[in-house]
């Protein structure tokens, strides 16, 4: 016979396992590396040029400090896999590093080698430490610092100041070219005609980038569930608001690529076989064909409704220019130099815009050929072709670890292909991917899709936040 009885058979509910202090600090740090990465020129801006190499140096020196010594206590646990690392990346490095042999400017390549080698090592620290939702996360919380404090300063400069803040909050010289602001105050500007704003970042086509940077991470976050998505549909009204504001032609371009790529792999997820995928490969090379030859015969009208000239803005010359010194020394290039130093005596005046000396070739493919050659383009080529194939079945292929093929799709393994077509276009009229944190995310993203091929799967993702299990679906 059956009783009620007071005394559970079940054992008594325990709370979740907390998370240690020390894994806390390490990605409040994260995030602080990654905001400086994708705000340096705020720091720049606020703190000088002193200021912001200390920044750089005391993170380098703090990110070796905690990284050195998780390698050895993990040697056991977690071996390091050195076998996995984005070795043709690496050897860009590496690389850049012998042009001091036959450098140009070898000043300016001993000093900017400092700043890629710095990126490459934020990179793999980043994905070696953080499993793959914590670093969808500190991106998150990253971008919404950028865009938040973006906002608040536009906000003060043009409603409270009334006027142009110059870098460092320097007086302002009699009648400055507009180029000189730090932030222009063009945020409160009539709807009928506004101006550019320029964030924190100061540099109208740096923000509309980080903007589209900020809805692909947003929107990851929100497809995959996040705790909060009202929250997260405010902060998607932000970068869309600063994106179009920002006025970058680049950024528009890059979230036509952007959505197109979405689109593609969203639909080669439905193709149940792997021979149905074969037909819709052809549509996309012909949708990206018609895309690509329509964009370049229509190019003078279509720069004409977004109020670009047909030389993209002065990039013409620019380009220009870089090509006729990169031919004297096509094959090793001039010296690796990324971003130009300004008060270098080989780059102080030569490609002037509005009296401002040009610090990239505002194209990273003739910036690596005119530094590195053709053989710095071919170890740039290799890199972002070996993380667009992995990147491309990492977001289309099931996650699979046995015979089992029916795990459902997660949202974060569309995250590095949408990185890589927005640097991609980016590139075409930026020096911005093989730069700072352009090259961290690149360093990044190759480096975590090669040892953590699976998301919440194995020992290197056991900690992640708000992880969940796969569900498989039944029937």
């Amino acid at each position: 016979m059956t009783q009620l009885s007071r005394h559970p058979v079940a054992d008594p509910p325990t709370a979740p396992e907390r998370e240690k202090t020390g894994h806390l600090l390490l990605r409040a740090y994260a995030v602080l590396v990654v905001f400086s990465a994708l705000a340096h020129s705020f720091w720049y801006n606020l703190a000088g040029m002193a200021g912001a190499a200390v920044l750089l140096g005391a993170l380098t020196l703090a990110t070796l400090a905690i990284w050195l010594p998780r390698l050895r206590r993990s040697r056991r646990t977690t071996p390091f896999a050195w076998r996995r690392l984005p070795w043709l990346g690496l050897a860009y490095v590496a690389f850049a590093l012998l042009s001091l042999l036959w450098s140009a400017w070898p000043a300016a390549t001993a000093v900017t080698w400092l700043l890629l080698a710095s990126a490459t090592l934020q990179g793999l620290f980043l994905a070696d430490a953080l499993t793959w939702r914590e670093l969808v996360r500190c991106l998150e919380i990253s971008l919404r610092w950028v865009l938040g404090l973006s906002l608040l300063l536009e906000l003060w400069v043009a409603g409270i100041r009334r006027r142009p803040l110059l870098p460092n909050f320097s007086d302002a010289p009699a009648d400055p070219d507009p180029h000189w602001y730090w932030v222009r105050g063009n945020l409160l500007d009539s709807v009928l005609d506004p101006g550019r704003v320029q964030g924190i970042v100061g540099n109208a086509n740096l923000l509309g980038i980080l903007c589209l940077l900020a809805l692909i991470v947003f929107g990851i976050r929100l497809a995959d569930r996040a705790p909060s998505p009202a929250v997260r549909i405010v902060w998607i009204a932000v970068a869309a608001f600063l994106l179009l504001r920002s006025g970058s032609v680049t950024t528009l371009v890059a979230l036509v690529a952007v959505a197109g790529v979405l689109c593609a792999a969203l639909l080669i997820r439905r193709a149940a076989l792997p021979r149905g995928r074969t037909p819709l490969y052809a549509v996309f090379a012909g949708v990206a064909v018609v895309g690509i030859v329509s964009a370049v015969l229509l190019r003078e009208r279509l720069l004409a409704l977004v109020g670009r000239e047909g030389d993209l803005t002065g990039r013409g010359d620019i380009w220009q220019a870089v090509l006729e010194r990169a031919s004297t020394r096509p094959v090793a290039g001039n010296g690796f130099a990324s971003p130009w130093l300004p008060w270098d005596p080989a780059f102080d005046g030569w490609i002037l815009d509005h009296g401002i000396t040009v610090f990239h070739a505002h194209d990273m493919w003739l910036d690596v050929y005119l530094q590195l050659g053709a053989i710095g383009v071919a170890l740039v080529a290799g890199v972002f072709a070996a993380l667009t194939w992995r990147a491309w079945f990492f977001a289309v292929d099931r996650p699979r670890w046995d015979i089992r093929a029916d795990r459902p799709y997660q949202a974060i393994t569309l995250l590095p292909i949408l990185v890589v077509a927005m640097l991609l276009v980016q590139g075409l009229t930026e020096s911005g991917p093989i730069m700072l944190w352009g090259w961290m995310l690149v360093t990044l993203l190759a480096f975590k899709i090669k040892s953590v091929p699976l998301i919440d799967v194995g020992v290197a993702e056991a900690s992640a936040p708000e992880r969940r299990p796969l569900r498989v679906r039944r029937g």
